[in-house]
Parts: structure tokens; sequence; C-alpha cells
């Protein structure tokens, strides 16, 4: 296993993470406690030390297995992070409440590692509200040693993780964000990752695989890779991906059964970054795969100008392209839960004005009606 240098301590390059636990007939809440504690009795025979859980994983379950899990270990052998979870905006007054509960169902008098959950658009200015006490609370938690790292994840825009970082960022050690190579340009994670270095805090990846997506590529892409590395497997491209990136210091992956837990830690027995060549290889077979669902939006703004309706079109837009390349997920809609219902993708009236300087030829006004039906409105 390799390992990073974080203040003093040696973590595992891969850390497991307990959202995608394995479950009994696919009901996310019941989890399989067997299979999962011999998972975590393998990552731990294999130099795995950081174990990561939150809240709401596993409609709550995830935190009391892997507490459980992880009990079996003295507790200096491994370091175990959780969340407070603002994903939530009715959790924001019950921090307190909410941190010692979470620290009875862990089994545990003290979190190695504590995170400001899922800062982003929809509870940024809950978040920033002092009269809630979760930034205060935490810091006296910190300085009590029951929080030994505190830090924040994020899956809002990179204004958003500054709104925080000017907040808080003194106080914040390091930071998770969604990180693959898809998203290095799709979702910008490469302005983050700067934006981080900027503030000089180290970078935690969650996602690295997304969801699995990039677990198997169309037969060409894997064909190009595999021209370049015959012996690595299509999944170790996105951890190879990850390890060309000195300011990544944690990769945590949602291994849901042995066969993939064993197959990441072979990967990160040995440290293979990528070389120029394949690094724009890569690059450009997500750029491809991206194409393929995603409008071709510069960004350019001439829309927003000519819609009566004064939407954000290019915006609107990129969440429409996450939504469609993801098939679904959270991020777009939490994102415009954020935004006024007279600015959502309902309001456009269809009347075309921002296709006709479009310089993309855009149908703008079938993609709004698209994403509203996609999101059920």
């Amino acid at each position: 296993m390799l390992y990073k240098e974080f203040q003093g301590k040696k973590l595992s390059a891969l850390g497991m993470g307990a959202m995608r636990l394995p479950v009994v007939d696919r009901e996310d809440s019941r989890i399989d406690e067997e299979a999962a504690a011999r998972m975590v009795a393998y990552a731990m025979e294999h130099g795995v030390n950081y174990y990561d859980t939150a809240w709401g994983y596993h409609g709550g379950n995830s935190e009391l297995v892997m507490g459980r899990a992880l009990k079996n270990y003295p507790r200096e052998s491994f370091y175990l992070a959780d969340k407070f979870p603002g994903y939530d905006l009715s959790n924001m007054g019950r921090v307190k409440e909410i941190f010692e509960e979470q620290l009875k169902k862990c089994g545990v008098e003290y979190f190695d590692f504590y995170l400001f959950h899922n800062v982003c658009e929809m509870n940024i200015d809950a978040y920033l509200d002092r009269s809630y006490g979760i930034y205060d609370y935490l810091l006296a938690q910190k300085k009590a040693g029951r929080i030994r790292h505190l830090g924040f994840s994020a899956h809002g825009s990179c204004e958003v993780m500054e709104r925080f970082l000017e907040a808080y960022g003194k106080d914040m050690e390091f930071c998770q964000i969604q990180l693959n190579y898809i998203d290095w340009s799709f979702q910008d994670a490469k302005a983050k990752v700067e934006l981080l270095e900027k503030w000089n805090i180290p970078v935690w990846v969650m996602e690295p695989l997304r969801g699995g997506k990039l677990a198997s590529l169309p037969e060409d892409a894997a064909e190009k890779l595999k021209a370049l590395r015959p012996e690595e497997a299509v999944p170790a491209w996105a951890f190879r991906f990850l390890q060309s990136l000195p300011q990544v210091k944690m990769v945590l992956s949602g291994m849901s059964d042995m066969e993939q837990m064993a197959e990441n830690i072979r990967t990160f027995e040995e440290d293979k970054p990528l070389n120029e060549q394949e690094m724009e290889t890569l690059l450009g077979i997500a750029s491809e795969m991206v194409k393929k669902i995603a409008l071709p939006c510069t960004a350019c703004r001439y829309c927003v100008s000519h819609c009566p309706q004064g939407l954000d079109i290019p915006s609107l837009l990129a969440l429409y392209n996450e939504h469609c390349f993801t098939g679904g997920g959270f991020i777009a809609p939490m994102a415009l839960s954020a935004v006024p219902e007279e600015k959502r993708p309902t309001a456009c009236i269809g009347c075309r004005s921002c296709e006709a300087v479009c310089p993309q030829q855009i149908r703008i006004s079938e993609a709004m009606a698209d994403f509203a039906q996609r999101l059920g409105a």
C-alpha cells in the first residue's frame, strides 16, 4: 500500500468509503454486515488505514456498521472520518446533538477527520450563518481533541467554495471534492484543485470512478488505453490519473464487494503516474465521452441578453449537461434548489430569442423543456 504524508501522519493513499457497502436484496438501508466486516478486515490486512462514513449513508446505518467493524482493531490503527450533515437544512440547528450521536454510533471517543458535508449552492448561506453555531461548535470539539482534523467536502461551484474559504478557510485542513478525469474539465475540478492549492489545502478525492462510470469504457477508448499500457485495467487509469496530481493526498473509493476492493488495493501497491502522452489521451477520451451527450455551450452569454425571462442560460445548460451525463443524480436538483423559481428551466417560455443568437446553434428551448421534464417539474 502506498502512503501519503499528512501533518506527521501516514495515510493510506486509498481510503475505504462507506457509502456503497454491500446490501441485502438491493435495499440501501439493509447493509450486509458480515460482508462489510470481511471487507474492512481485508482492507486492514492490506494496509488501508482510512475509513470514511457519514450520517446519511445507507439510511443512517453506515456509521453503526463501520463502528462495529472497526471495533475489532486498536483505535490507533485506523483513521475514521465523519461529517456534519448540512446537505439537509433541517439539521443546521442540531450540530451538538448530531455530533454526540455520531460518536456513539461509531463507538469512538473522537474522530480523526471531520467535515462540513457537501458545501453547495443550497446550503452555503446556512453554513455561513454563525447563529447556527456549527463552525464554533466544531472548532471547540477540535480544541477538546474530539476532532483531530477539520475540513469540508464540496459539490458546489468554485464560487461557492470561495465563499466558504473566505469565511472559514484559515481553519480548514483538507477538502474533499469530486475529482476524476471526466470532471477535470466537465465540472471544472481543475479550477477547484487550483483554488485549494492557493489556500494550501490538500485534496481528498471522492467519486474517482464517477459512480462506476469509469470502471468500463467504450471499446474504442479502452483499446487506446491498452495500446499505451497493455497491463493496466480500465478502472486503474482513473486512479493513475489521480496519482499524477501532487495535490491529492487521499483517494476514497466506495467499494461494494471484495473483488472491487482487491483490484483497487492492487492498483495502490504502485505509484504509476501518467506521462504527457497518456494524460493527453485520457483527457481526450473524457472529452469525447462528454461530447456524445452534452450540449456544446461555450458560455459566451449572447443568449442571456436576449432572454425576456432573464434566465442564466449557460448555468442552466451546464446543470442540464451534468444531469444528462450522469443519468440523473442529486447535483443538478441540489443546485437548482438555490435558484429562484422564476429563474429555473420551467420559466422558459420557448420564444427561441436565445437560439437566434447562439453561435453553437443549440436548441435551448428544447433543452429547457427536457430539463424540466427530467426533473419532474
